[in-house]
C-alpha cells in the first residue's frame, strides 16, 4: 500500500534530508533487531532440537512443560513476527 506524508514548514532549510536520514536510521535499527531475533531463534532451535514452528505447535498443545527458556523462545517468535510486519522492512 502506497502512502504519502506531507510535511509543511516555514523554515528555509529543507527537511527532506533530515526525514530521509531518520527513516534510514529506523530501517537499520529494525534490520538489526530482525537479525538478532533470528540469531536467538536459531540458538533455541539448536539447543532444543526443534524448529520454532515445531516448538510453537508443541507448546500450544501443552506437550512441553512451561519453563523460562520456553517463554523466552515464544517471546522471540512473537518479536520476529512484529519486526517482519514493520513497513521499513517491506519497502
Amino acid at each position: 500500500m502506497l502512502q504519502n506524508i506531507t510535511i509543511t514548514t516555514n523554515s528555509k532549510v529543507s527537511l527532506r534530508p533530515l526525514v530521509e536520514s531518520a527513516l534510514q536510521a529506523e530501517a537499520k535499527v529494525l534490520a538489526l533487531g530482525l537479525r538478532r531475533t533470528r540469531e536467538r531463534l536459531a540458538e533455541f532451535e539448536q539447543r532444543f532440537g526443534l524448529t520454532s514452528a515445531q516448538f510453537e505447535q508443541r507448546f500450544a498443545a501443552r506437550e512441553l512443560d512451561e519453563s523460562l527458556d520456553f517463554i523466552e523462545w515464544l517471546g522471540e517468535i512473537k518479536t520476529l513476527r512484529l519486526l517482519e510486519e514493520q513497513p521499513a522492512l517491506n519497502s
